[in-house]
């Protein structure tokens, strides 16, 4: 049977028949693999470089390969956090002609780690907790859009920095199923698998002496539960107000709106009787301040890092002599907007060196900047400036961030 490529992109064939696929995975020599950190994983896994980009190989049976490449495909035209699969590849054979399993190929996550790699050194509750955070997000955000994953688990997610929090993307959805609609029970079940999987997860650190001694594996894989469930209610409870108190509607949707999440569609009721509204988020959308921040200026970041440029932005505009909201004759948001990316943020940014960077994106590098310039500010009782705070992150906090911050080997 002759080697098939199935892309999704017409580039990705000729770059991926650079590779050896008439060797098994795990015989693969060392010039073509990327030494990153890799997460456990039922079937054999490993990075390597096709042109400018990285990959992550997975080997596996032919069906189950073709129905996670499809349903990967899925969760990013429905804007889910999840890897991109760049191909399927069927038809290998190893040079005496033996059959060798079926690949899929993604595109790395720049900047992302496996729950493992950060346990290297122990992570402190605190941080534990962010993580728990940004799991309840990501299944929240599966759950609402029809997506039952079957297999949640630290091991099936990768975690990225996001202004001081994570964001959660699902590595594996071999086990998933997308549907119209979930039920309760098609929640609740995958939310019990996502709280012993963990539980087992951290016990496995535990037992490895990775685990912070305060840290209590079941109470972890139960607190995935409760943060999944008050999230949820937030975003899908139904409200009842008092006639004529409509601020309470914009009330809820700002809070919603503070969450990251914008509502899309929404259903009000008058009471029969007149003296009440009903309201109910009947579509809720995750990015409400990624959607916001690509549009004004079009950086694409994370939320939370989303959230501290905007916050920047507005106290940037505030300083400019023609910003004035609602005059006519001011500058359009959009224009200072750009002035700010090509004044402040992109100067900035590149005033950290590429090379000292590390796993950072522009986004988070400029983050942490706002932040070491809140702290000298804080210390020295007056603004003291970006230009300042810059160069003193250079020299006194990226030598001993960038071991932390860069992908170790496997």
């Amino acid at each position: 049977m002759a080697l098939q490529i199935s892309a999704t992109n017409p580039e990705h064939p000729a770059l991926l028949l650079e590779l050896p696929w008439h060797l098994p995975l795990e015989q693969w020599p060392e010039e073509y693999l990327v030494p990153l950190p890799r997460g456990i994983s039922r079937h054999v896994v490993r990075y390597a470089r096709a042109g400018d980009e990285v990959i992550a190989v997975k080997e596996l049976a032919e069906r189950p390969a073709l129905r996670e490449y499809q349903l990967l495909r899925d969760l990013d035209r429905l804007a889910i956090p999840a890897v991109d699969a760049l191909a399927v590849i069927t038809g290998r054979a190893d040079a005496a002609g033996g059959v060798l399993e079926p690949v899929l190929v993604t595109r790395h996550l720049g900047g992302s780690q496996p729950y493992r790699s950060m346990f290297e050194t122990t992570l402190r509750p605190a941080t534990m907790h962010r993580l728990m955070d940004a799991l309840a997000v990501l299944l929240v955000r599966l759950h609402l859009a029809g997506f039952a994953w079957g297999d949640c688990s630290l091991s099936n997610t990768l975690f990225r920095r996001d202004a001081g929090a994570y964001a959660a993307y699902l590595v594996d959805a071999e086990t998933g199923e997308l549907h119209p609609r979930l039920s309760p029970g098609q929640r609740d079940y995958d939310l019990d698998l996502a709280r012993v999987n963990i539980s087992g997860e951290l016990l496995d650190l535990e037992a490895s002496g990775a685990l912070h001694p305060s840290v209590d594996p079941v109470d972890f894989g139960r607190e995935i539960c409760a943060r999944y469930r008050s999230l949820w209610e937030e975003l899908t409870r139904t409200s009842v107000y008092p006639a004529g108190k409509y601020h309470y509607i914009e009330r809820r949707i700002r809070r919603l709106n503070d969450l990251g999440f914008d509502v899309a569609e929404m259903q009000i009721e008058h009471a029969s009787n007149g003296d009440s509204v009903t309201f109910v988020p009947k579509v809720v959308d995750a990015g409400h301040h990624q959607r916001q921040l690509l549009r004004l200026t079009g950086l694409d970041a994370e939320e939370n890092q989303a959230r501290r440029l905007l916050n920047d932005l507005e106290s940037w505009m505030a300083t400019q002599d023609d910003y004035a909201p609602g005059d006519p004759l001011g500058a359009r948001p959009e224009v200072l907007a750009h002035r700010w990316v090509r004044e402040v943020f992109r100067p900035t940014v590149r005033a950290v060196p590429v090379e000292l960077r590390g796993a950072m994106d522009p986004a988070e590098i400029y983050h942490e900047l706002l932040e070491h310039r809140w702290y000298l500010s804080e210390r020295a009782q007056q603004d003291i400036g970006l230009d300042t705070a810059v160069e003193d992150y250079l020299v006194n906090i990226l030598p001993r961030a960038r071991e932390t911050l860069q992908p170790t080997a496997d």
